[in-house]
């Protein structure tokens, strides 16, 4: 089963949970100072942050390592949480599956999509930092000495130290010194499906008793103009609602940690 994190508010007793899902080489702890303010904003709730397959400590679960898998982790989870899910957020690559467990999952009442395309991208674009950020640990090799070892090369391989801290959190003691625990082949094999999955469906027919939200980086490049105006539409005719965060790019969460929360409590409501 997926490795998971339960966040509550003190003293609280929610009544539902709602799943975070990170992006792709994430895991849930990305989320879990946000997710704190998240439920002391919104007590109902519990926030389950989720390793998804092939990240954190989920790395025992089995080929095929697809979209329909991650959903299907997802649904043998929530049968064994004590709170009945309600909610599933998740960013980028986590969004995407968050989308695939929703198309069946009718007693869903919350879907919040943090800057991810729902429809289909052969040409990957949008997700260039991540590409470059999987040919790193492709390139580099699974075993170093140090952290900083680590640490140096990533940068060296022309990412800031920023994406060289985010992607050490992929490491994990060895007899070597470290090595980055993700099996590099699942990774690309879940981006391949994440990439061929058209989800559009999801979002513009989705049913009249589920909230869904659309938080973008007002600087983040995954929908072009017609993908946008095609979101529009569907939050025109009261499908869905959009919320724009100015000066964020794609890690919205990371750019603008103050807005994304509001827009997520927001989101949550009622």
């Amino acid at each position: 089963m997926l490795s998971s994190a339960t966040l509550t508010a003190a003293g609280a007793s929610p009544t539902r949970a709602c799943l975070v899902l990170h992006g792709i080489l994430g895991s849930k702890t990305n989320w879990r100072t946000l997710g704190r303010r998240i439920v002391e904003a919104r007590p109902d709730w519990a926030l389950v942050l989720v390793d998804l397959r092939a990240h954190g400590a989920s790395q025992s679960q089995p080929p095929p390592h697809t979209l329909a898998a991650a959903a299907a982790d997802l649904v043998e989870l929530a049968a064994a949480l004590p709170l009945p899910v309600r909610g599933v957020l998740g960013h980028s690559f986590g969004a995407k599956v968050a989308l695939a467990y929703a198309a069946d999952a009718p007693a869903l009442t919350h879907l919040v999509v943090v800057d991810a395309n729902p429809g289909a991208r052969p040409d990957r674009r949008g997700s260039e930092a991540s590409l470059r950020a999987l040919a790193t640990l492709d390139a580099i090799g699974p075993t170093w000495p140090t952290r900083e070892a680590f640490t140096a090369a990533v940068i060296a391989d022309g990412h800031d130290r920023a994406m060289a801290a985010w992607l050490a959190m992929n490491l994990e003691h060895s007899d070597e010194g470290f090595r980055t625990r993700v099996d590099l082949a699942a990774i690309h094999a879940l981006l391949a499906g994440y990439f061929e999955a058209d989800l559009w469906a999801v979002v513009e027919a989705a049913p009249a008793t589920r909230r869904t939200t659309v938080i973008l980086g007002g600087e983040s490049g995954v929908l072009d103009p017609p993908e946008r105006a095609r979101l529009d539409a569907v939050a025109a005719r009261g499908g869905c609602e959009v919320v724009v965060i100015p000066g964020a790019g794609h890690w919205v969460h990371v750019d603008a940690p103050d807005a994304t929360v509001a827009a997520v409590i927001a989101a949550l409501t009622p």
